[in-house]
């Protein structure tokens, strides 16, 4: 059975500098991988070369046996792949049922409605405020509703891109729990995240990059036991 995404050679370069150098890796139906590296690995540039915001310089990137590798992002969503990016960009000012019904705008189905319940279910406090303007939303409110509009896509594989970045120990605890719960729930996710010790303790696989290379893959329990990894990412001597 083919992987539901495989990046092969992938290289991405800004002007003449390389930020990703020929990485290749997959993902599997209903897996959680995580790619975890310090800032500048090109973590985010991967992300956003695989939902065709950038386009690569060589290699390949197939989704569900396709090609994707030129495919246009709004083309790419429509496939079944979403992307919640990082920093959230939200729109402020409209309401918080508005953000979300954005995330469905390529669907032509009749399940939207039901998928904003769904969102609400996941999110019960986007429900009791989704008259309310995004903008005056908390961060990590706001990460729930980039999560929560990517899910109106209806994906079925969801990109995040550091959920937990700027949060409380506590919301990045629930942001963290509520990836888990969409994986039970059926969705396949790739996880770009800071916080390397609670995205190994989730993910099926890992891998590290640094400076545009994967140095180390494994399986999340496998990084996590790794001295490499603890004394680089997880602060131990």
């Amino acid at each position: 059975m083919s992987p539901m995404l495989e990046v092969k050679d992938l290289e991405v370069a800004y002007g003449k500098i390389r930020a990703v150098k020929g990485i290749s890796f997959d993902v599997n139906e209903g897996e959680v991988v995580t790619l975890i590296g310090t800032n500048g690995a090109g973590k985010t540039t991967t992300l956003r070369t695989i939902s065709g915001l950038l386009r690569p310089s060589s290699g390949s990137i197939r989704f569900k046996d396709q090609d994707i590798t030129t495919v246009p992002a709004h083309d790419i969503v429509q496939l079944g792949l979403a992307h919640s990016p990082e920093g959230r960009r939200i729109f402020p000012r409209l309401s918080v049922q508005e953000n979300l019904l954005l995330g469905a705008f390529a669907r032509k189905d009749k399940e939207v409605t039901n998928d904003l319940q769904a969102a609400y279910a996941l999110f019960p406090i986007l429900e009791e405020r989704r008259n309310q303007p995004a903008g005056t939303f908390s961060g990590g409110e706001q990460q729930m509703l980039a999560m929560g509009r990517a899910m109106m896509s209806r994906p079925q594989l969801l990109m995040l891109d550091e959920p937990s970045m700027g949060l409380s120990p506590l919301m990045m605890k629930r942001i963290m729990t509520t990836v888990t719960t969409l994986q039970q729930q059926g969705t396949t996710i790739l996880l770009v995240e800071q916080n390397a010790q609670a995205a190994l303790k989730r993910a099926t696989k890992g891998y590290v990059l640094e400076v545009g290379s994967i140095v180390l893959s494994g399986t999340g329990a496998e990084l996590l036991s790794s001295d490499d990894v603890r004394k680089a990412y997880l602060g131990e001597s």
